[in-house]
């Protein structure tokens, strides 16, 4: 079994009142001598709980000369070796997932169940590595020429850089680390300084599923670090989840330095109602896919496109459900929505609503006025709020709010619609609820977004798929985990072989002959 207490089993150092986190580098918490800390808060209470160290160059140095080091045994290790761990891995995952969601409610404060649910999708990104002897299959082409064989084969890319948000602690590590370990790099983990803790308790679990030292590590920041990651000649590649101004830079400056990258970026996900949807599906649909997690998911539904008759019913379905909300801390079995990340956050996405009115929205639900007691009065919790009369000019509709703030968008036609989606920046991810199965698919075919769902409010693809989007929320030419990822951590190599007879062999100069 792991560690039953993170607190005991090395995550902080030393055994003073503010708790203070180490960086993860060769297979132990190491201590920083760095001046710059981030405030680690309990978003429920709004209290500083730990502080994470910002890596220095000395710490960067360190920690990708462990990942260097551990590079040639790993990538040359059996697959049956990769697969092992992986398996372990798993194992150990599923058997602390309580462990770990509590980490997570603690450091993100979104609720025990949202956070268990994070932990599962990320196990089926272990699974599907656990199969990498099949994935890394090559092909093998005999007798291309007189006496000559051709095969390809995949290879570790090398030294990978993570950089993972503080949406998704958990989940979107694992979107990166499954896949990449198995395929034979070493991983430079570098999570959001918000709420670092459960990499490090990945890391844990890593070595005690017999991970070698090294090939795992964890390195706590800020931009400053990120910075010096991406044009250190010691990183190969690079992969990214954030908001799409990072993405972009990030994604330019990794390709600048000769560095293979991806970088995934934010996201404006459209939920279109037609007027024949279940309207009790919809709306239940709507209020899941808008307002859990507090709304800080890149697949959250952000603008409801209700088509023709259906903009009244979805819009008061979606509000009854709304007094019903039960908001609180993550730690209560009775809330369905925790807090935000931070107050800065929190204050921010509250003035979104505030300008709605006088950008000409009308506000059906103020999330704002939601008030909360005890601890809970210091901590950063904004109610869900509706907006109906949304256009495409207000800001409320072109930025990414990544809060619980819910625009509807009316429109006569279902083209107005795709139109209404197509020339959006973003291409992340849509849904249609609708019972109408012609019009279910030709709207797949019709968006140019990059993941859809029918009568799904958040279509994130199970993990043998890909997960990712087009246009602004996409920098790079692979998709993230499943088969994209195998191909974004490796590198095909074409080896073309002959073993003439010795007794006939004679040398020839000549270009090979394929006839």
């Amino acid at each position: 079994m792991g560690p039953n207490n993170p607190a005991t089993f090395g995550l902080f150092l030393g055994s003073t009142v503010m708790k203070k986190l180490g960086h993860w580098i060769a297979g132990s918490v190491v201590e920083s001598s760095t001046d710059r800390w981030g405030d680690i808060y309990d978003p429920a209470t709004g209290i500083v709980q730990a502080q994470a160290p910002f890596a220095t160059l000395g710490d960067i140095e360190n920690v990708i000369m462990s990942a260097r080091d551990a590079l040639r045994q790993w990538g040359s290790s059996s697959l049956s070796k990769r697969t092992e761990v992986m398996f372990e891995f798993r194992h150990l995952v599923n058997a602390n997932r309580d462990e770990l969601a509590s980490i997570i409610t603690a450091e993100h404060g979104k609720v025990h169940s949202d956070a268990l649910g994070e932990i599962s999708r990320g196990l089926e990104n272990i699974e599907y590595a656990c199969g990498v002897a099949s994935h890394l299959k090559g092909g093998f082409s005999s007798q291309v020429s007189s006496g000559v064989d051709v095969h390809s084969l995949r290879q570790p890319v090398g030294v990978v850089a993570a950089i993972t948000p503080f949406n998704f602690p958990v989940m979107v590590p694992l979107w990166m680390t499954a896949n990449a370990l198995a395929c034979g790099n070493t991983m430079v983990l570098k999570p959001s300084e918000k709420d670092p803790s459960a990499s490090l308790y990945l890391a844990q679990l890593l070595k005690q599923a017999g991970l070698p030292d090294g090939v795992f590590n964890v390195l706590h920041g800020d931009g400053d670090v990120v910075g010096t990651l991406l044009e250190h000649p010691g990183i190969d590649a690079v992969s990214f989840v954030g908001s799409t101004p990072i993405a972009r830079s990030i994604y330019t400056r990794a390709t600048a330095s000769g560095k293979r990258a991806q970088a995934l970026g934010g996201a404006k996900n459209h939920m279109v109602v037609l007027p024949d949807a279940d309207i009790d599906v919809a709306a239940d649909g709507a209020v899941s896919a808008a307002y859990g997690s507090a709304g800080e998911r890149c697949m959250a539904v952000s603008v409801v496109v209700a088509v023709g008759d259906a903009a009244e019913p979805i819009i008061d379905a979606i509000a009854q459900r709304l007094k019903v909300l039960k908001i609180g801390p993550g730690t209560d079995p009775q809330s369905e929505m925790g807090p935000l990340i931070t107050r800065e956050h929190r204050d921010k996405v509250a003035s979104y609503v505030a300008n709605a009115a006088s950008e000409g929205a009308t506000v059906v639900v103020d999330g704002r006025e939601v008030t909360f007691d005890g601890d809970a009065a210091n901590g950063f919790f904004l109610g869900a709020s509706l907006l109906d009369h949304v256009t495409p000019s207000m800001k409320v509709y072109t930025d990414e709010i990544f809060g619980p703030v819910l625009g509807v968008v009316r429109v006569d036609t279902y083209q107005e619609a795709v139109d209404l989606i197509n020339t959006n920046q973003y291409g992340n991810g849509v849904a249609i609820f609708t019972r109408d199965g012609g019009a279910a698919r030709q709207f797949t075919l019709d968006v140019t977004v990059g993941m859809v769902g029918v009568n799904v409010p958040i279509p994130v693809p199970i993990a043998s798929y890909s997960f990712g989007g087009w246009k602004d929320s996409l920098f790079g030419d692979t998709h993230m985990y499943g088969p994209a990822g195998i191909e974004f951590f490796t590198r095909s190599k074409i080896v073309t072989s002959r073993w003439p007879d010795p007794a006939t062999s004679v040398v020839d100069l000549g270009f090979p002959k394929t006839r």
